[in-house]
Formats: structure tokens, C-alpha cells, sequence
């Protein structure tokens, strides 16, 4: 119950400092961040605790100076002097050690929710459409899932953790204060409010500088994500001096804006911080014409000095949280636009398994369009059709006309606006998408390899996969020549995107993966569009050994390709034309 109490007070304070236009998803939001921390509350007890410690030795030490000057050295007592020494170093000794045990669970508490709330944005981006990633800027995703996402950890648990250090330093601080001088203690009393008055005024400039930083460091990494892939093209046009001085007006935009920052964040903390340097002078005066009009200590004035600014410095703290929470809060609508982008597609709860022999399509009066700023695009206009499992099927269509989108439909990275898709006979929207893409392997134009080992690359659809499988696949796909050139083998490192292979090469890799992955329908995406004819005959020729047995789907440009295929599906203006080629074997015609 003081769990649930406990959050839902941090909640409204949050809510109130905040004051979102949109109170109903900041309130979503929160409840999405706490989703994180809540887990880890056996860890934040622990640093709790520590923290709680910790607080009580800080303040222990001020009160052991005031006692070695007004009962050791002020009272001319050296045994008192050498037991209070040696009681400040014990102090010492023990704040240290627990000190970094308490950063080694502190650390360790906010990497566990910096990581989970990483994992949990990343999971649901690997859940989007391609529509998604294809409008909008990689840089800006990528900003959000770093940067965004660590200033919203900085929060959760650094700042609060740091808020509730302040708290148990302010409230231990005003009560030793107020047990040293009730009428000194009124200086705290007068500085707060106005420090409150002055942050409040300064909060929305925080905001807008805040919000725009963060825009302008997702523009350098958008312009870095662009153009580092593109280098050879750079150079091979001659243009890099213009990236460079591209690269130069971001960094000066960045700088502006970080420098207005600065100055704001500044101004922020230069007013408290001269109020609190007033406070302390005042505090010096009174309390030093005390000390030689004789009423007060010396010990007790140094002490109470000493927690003066022990209380002025949570204040400080606990009110440059309220800055912080509104570049919490930049951050966190920044990341919750992400977190919030709808998929396209939902798993079903009691999914349909398909059969583990097959491969026969079905379209039934599909209908599927693009909605963009021209208005609605239409692609796929009642399209009916059937592809026996096993056939050889060429699909072609100007670029634009909707292969590709056809293929995302198969594979269900979209669903039909109208009609069905069937495979085996099941709508593809009652089965497993893990087990529908299984069975679906797309080789396209360009061919996706990782940083990996060229055996992780082989197995990444097919994870399990044993040696002697993977032996297998790379006899098949003639892939042994390439195996024995490398220095290590199938240990050997592909580096970034596989780029010192061949285009030859990496087409075979993505074929033997393929293989290894035993789809039921296999599509050739543009594969060969980077080859000769004389070579796309080969591969193709090569792919109907492989997949003899299996529907194979090859999209292309070119009329050689749909050479002996079993079906030709012409796809243009939404329509889908269907030519039935001489039959090969015992198929019939369809």
C-alpha cells in the first residue's frame, strides 16, 4: 500500500510540475517509465538505505567539529581533542567504504532500467511496418533511442535518487540548524520562495532550448547515419568539401543552440546561487557579533555555517530538478512517439500452425493502397489468384506498380485493406508471424549482411542450425570457393555490411541462408538486377536446383527471367494480369 501511495504522490508532483497540454499521455507516459523502475524496487531500497546512511554521517561530521573546537581546543581538553580526531577519522574511513559500495548499486540500478527501457523501445520498433522507418530519418531514431532514452533514466533514477539525498540532507540540516539558532534558521525560510518564484519563470526557456538541442543533435546524426555508408560515392563525385561544410553549419547550429542552453541553465542557477552566498554572509555577521559580544560559540557558528550550506545546497538541488523534469520531459514525449507509433500488423492470440509441407498461395479480391500527401495511391485493386505450391512464378510491373508492397503482404508486414491472402489454405492473419516469415525467405536487391562471422550471417534466420546443415548449404550454393579464400573460414568477420564482397558473393551468402532457413516459398526481390543476363541465368538456374521443390517467386525487370517460369503475373496500374507459360511436367495449366 505505501508502494502504491508512494507512486502515485510521485506521480501528481510530476504532473503538476510538468503541466503538459496533453495531461492524459504524460500521464500514459509516466506510467510507462515507473512500469521500469517499479521491478527494481529491492535495488532501490538497498540504495535507499545507504543513501539514508550516508546523509546521517555527512551531517555527523559538523557537529564533531563544532565539539573538537568548543569542548577540545577551546576548553584546552587534548584527551577530548585526540577522542573526537580519532571519531572524525572512523567517520571518514566508513563514509568512504560506503560510499562506493553505494555507487557500485547505484551504477548497477541504472544501467538494469537504462537497458530495459532501451530493450522495450527497440522491441517495439522491430514490431513497425517498413512504412515507418521510410518516413522518417534514421539519425532521429537513433537519437531517440540513445540519447532521449538516457536522459529519461538520468531521471528516474539518478535525479530522484539525488532528490531524496537532498531531502534527508535538507530536513537533518534545518533540524541541527534550528537546534544551533531558531533566528538564523529564518534565512532559509526567506530564501526558498524566491528561488521558487525565479525557476518557475525560467522553466519554459529550459523547455524550448532543451526540445531544440535534441532536435539539432538528431540532425547530426541523420547527417553521419547518410553520408558515412555513401563515402565512395562522396569521393567518386568530388564532394567532400561540401559534406564537410554540411557537416560544419549542423556543428554551428548544434553549438548555437547548446550555448543558449548554457547561458539559460546559467541564469538559472546564478540567482539562487547569489541569494545563497547573501544568506551565508548574513549568517556570518549576526552570528559572528554573537560570538564576540560572547552570547554564542565559535564551534557552534562554524557549525551552523556548515549546515547552512548543507541546506542551501538540497534547496538548490531539489529546485534544479524542477529544470530537469522539463528536459525529462522533452525527452520523454520525444521517445514516447516512438513507443506510441502503431503497428501495422497484430499477432493473433490462438494463431493457426501451417503445415509443414506446401507453399500455395492465395489472393482473394485483395485490396491495398498508400495513403500520402497527394491523397490515396492505390496499388492492389481486386486482385485474385492462385500460385500452386511448386510453381515457378515471374512477376514484373514498371517500378512503383506494387511487387514489392505484394511481397510486405505475404509476409504480413501489412494486411489487406479488402480480401485475403491465403497460404495452405489459412488467412495469414490467423497465423504466427514468426512461423509465416519462417516460411517465407525474400532475397532482394540489397542484400542485408551484419558485422558478424559469415557463419552468424548464414544462420541468423536460422539460429540453430548444425555445422553439418550448415556444410550442406554452403556446398549447395557453391560457396566453398569463397570459404577457403577467407583467412578464417566461416570465423571469418564479414565487417560492416559485408562491403569487401563481391556483389556475386553476397548474393550467394543470401541464397545459402535461404536454403538454410527452408522456407516453403522463396522470393527473389530484383536479386539479379545488379548482374549480366548470362550470370542471372545461372543464378536463376542454380535457385531451381536448390528450390526444385519449393514455390519460387521472381520479380524482375527483365524478359529473360520470366523464361520458363509456370506463371506470369504482370502487375500494373492496381491490376494484376495473369499469363499461364507452356506447361513443364506433369502442372497443367493454371
Amino acid at each position: 500500500m505505501s508502494d502504491r501511495l508512494s507512486r502515485f504522490a510521485l506521480r501528481n508532483l510530476l504532473l503538476r510540475a510538468i503541466e503538459s497540454p496533453d495531461p492524459q499521455r504524460l500521464q500514459q507516459a509516466l506510467d510507462w517509465l515507473f512500469g521500469f523502475v517499479r521491478p527494481q524496487r529491492r535495488a532501490i531500497l538497498q540504495v535507499v538505505g545507504l543513501s539514508l546512511l550516508a546523509s546521517m554521517l555527512v551531517l555527523l561530521q559538523p557537529w564533531l567539529t563544532k565539539l573538537l573546537i568548543d569542548d577540545g581546543l577551546l576548553a584546552k581538553d587534548y584527551a577530548m581533542l585526540v577522542q573526537l580526531a580519532l571519531i572524525m577519522i572512523a567517520v571518514g574511513v566508513f563514509s568512504s567504504a560506503l560510499a562506493g559500495v553505494n555507487r557500485y548499486l547505484h551504477t548497477r540500478l541504472s544501467a538494469r532500467v537504462l537497458f530495459s527501457l532501451r530493450d522495450d523501445v527497440y522491441g517495439h520498433l522491430l514490431k513497425l511496418a517498413p512504412s515507418f522507418f521510410a518516413q522518417r530519418r534514421t539519425g532521429d531514431i537513433l537519437s531517440r533511442l540513445d540519447g532521449d532514452v538516457a536522459q529519461i533514466q538520468r531521471f528516474a533514477v539518478d535525479s530522484l535518487f539525488s532528490a531524496l539525498s537532498s531531502v534527508l540532507g535538507l530536513v537533518g540540516a534545518l533540524v541541527l540548524m534550528v537546534s544551533l539558532s531558531w533566528q538564523l534558521s529564518l534565512i532559509v525560510a526567506l530564501l526558498i520562495p524566491l528561488e521558487v518564484l525565479w525557476l518557475r519563470w525560467m522553466r519554459r526557456k529550459v523547455e524550448r532550448q532543451s526540445r531544440s538541442l535534441r532536435e539539432r543533435s538528431a540532425d547530426l546524426s541523420s547527417f553521419l547515419v547518410e553520408t558515412l555508408p555513401a563515402t565512395k560515392f562522396i569521393q567518386a563525385s568530388g564532394q567532400q568539401q561540401r559534406e564537410q561544410q554540411r557537416l560544419g553549419q549542423l556543428n554551428e547550429q548544434y553549438l548555437g543552440d547548446l550555448l543558449k542552453l548554457q547561458i539559460t541553465e546559467f541564469f538559472t542557477q546564478a540567482v539562487p546561487g547569489t541569494l545563497t552566498s547573501i544568506s551565508r554572509a548574513g549568517a556570518f555577521l549576526i552570528g559572528g557579533y554573537w560570538v564576540i559580544e560572547g552570547s554564542w560559540q565559535l564551534g557552534a557558528l562554524i557549525a551552523f555555517s556548515t549546515y547552512l550550506g548543507m541546506a542551501v545546497g538540497p534547496v538548490q538541488s531539489l529546485l534544479g530538478l524542477y529544470v530537469a523534469v522539463q528536459r525529462m520531459t522533452v525527452s520523454l514525449e520525444r521517445v514516447m512517439e516512438l513507443r506510441l507509433a502503431p503497428q501495422a500488423v497484430a499477432e493473433v492470440p490462438e494463431p493457426q500452425p501451417l503445415p509443414e509441407q506446401g507453399g500455395c498461395l492465395q489472393l482473394e479480391s485483395v485490396n491495398f493502397s498508400w495513403q500520402n500527401a497527394r491523397g490515396v495511391m492505390p496499388l492492389l485493386n481486386n486482385v485474385s489468384v492462385t500460385v500452386p505450391a511448386g510453381y515457378r512464378v515471374a512477376l514484373s510491373g514498371p517500378s512503383g506498380s506494387g511487387k514489392t508492397t505484394l511481397i510486405d503482404l505475404l509476409q504480413r508486414h501489412y494486411d489487406p485493406q479488402q480480401g485475403r491472402i491465403l497460404l495452405d489454405g489459412i488467412d495469414l492473419r490467423q497465423t504466427s508471424l514468426a512461423q509465416l516469415r519462417q516460411r517465407i525467405a525474400v532475397v532482394s536487391q540489397d542484400i542485408v549482411l551484419f558485422r558478424g562471422t559469415l557463419a552468424d550471417n548464414l544462420r541468423y534466420a536460422a539460429p540453430h542450425a548444425s555445422d553439418e546443415q550448415l556444410q550442406q548449404v554452403i556446398n549447395q550454393a557453391q560457396l566453398d570457393r569463397l570459404v577457403a579464400q577467407l583467412p578464417q573460414g566461416l570465423d571469418t568477420a564479414l565487417g560492416e555490411r559485408g562491403q569487401q564482397l563481391s556483389g556475386g558473393q553476397r548474393q550467394r551468402i543470401a541464397i545459402a541462408r535461404a536454403l538454410l532457413q527452408q522456407p516453403q516459398i522463396l522470393v527473389m526481390d530484383e536479386a539479379t538486377s545488379a548482374v549480366d543476363e548470362t550470370t542471372e541465368q545461372a543464378i536463376i538456374q542454380a535457385v531451381d536446383a536448390l528450390f526444385a521443390d519449393r514455390t519460387r517467386i521472381l520479380i524482375s525487370h527483365r524478359a529473360s527471367s520470366w523464361r520458363d517460369a509456370d506463371l506470369h503475373l504482370q502487375l500494373s496500374d492496381g491490376a494484376l494480369r495473369t499469363h499461364v507459360q507452356t506447361a513443364r511436367d506433369n502442372k497443367g495449366e493454371h
